[in-house]
């Protein structure tokens, strides 16, 4: 089986220095790679192709086979890390909580510690601002409108 550690440290050297970062890493029993990668300006096959080269070219096929997969983490993936939350603000997310709780709101900060949302008002409520902890934070997902 492949070394994710090693993997890991492949990925790790060829964004370094870059505005790019590792989302996920799953490596299965059977050797099916799947990385997913973003950036702070985005993504694009360019930015895949080139770390697929790198880890296949550090890679040894003739020792053990393997399935590569390098993609962005798309629209519709769950935000995993601080730095996406970051890099998202200004956009409307759908937070859903360990509790159950589900908000729809404007991103308008993220530090390290917690996000706040800022929920549009109605005629009978104002708008309200609401701050989430990461660590309560089940899913939250860009909202993609068209």
């Amino acid at each position: 089986m492949i070394d994710k550690l090693y993997v890991l440290d492949i990925i790790d050297k060829k964004l370094s220095g870059t505005d790019k970062f590792l989302v996920d890493l799953k490596i299965s029993s059977d050797n099916r790679i799947n990385v997913a990668i973003d950036g702070d300006n985005g993504i694009n096959i360019d930015d895949c192709i080139e770390l697929s080269r790198a880890i296949e070219n550090s890679l040894d096929r003739d020792a053990e086979d393997f399935e590569l997969n390098v993609a962005s983490a798309g629209l519709d993936s769950p935000l995993k890390l601080k730095r996406q939350y970051k890099k998202n603000v200004g956009q409307d997310l759908t937070v859903t909580t360990f509790d159950g709780e589900t908000k729809e709101g404007l991103l308008v900060d993220a530090d390290d510690d917690r996000i706040v949302l800022k929920i549009a008002g109605t005629k009978k409520n104002a708008s309200e601002q609401i701050e989430f902890a990461y660590a309560d934070i089940k899913t939250a997902k860009i909202v993609i409108k068209f």
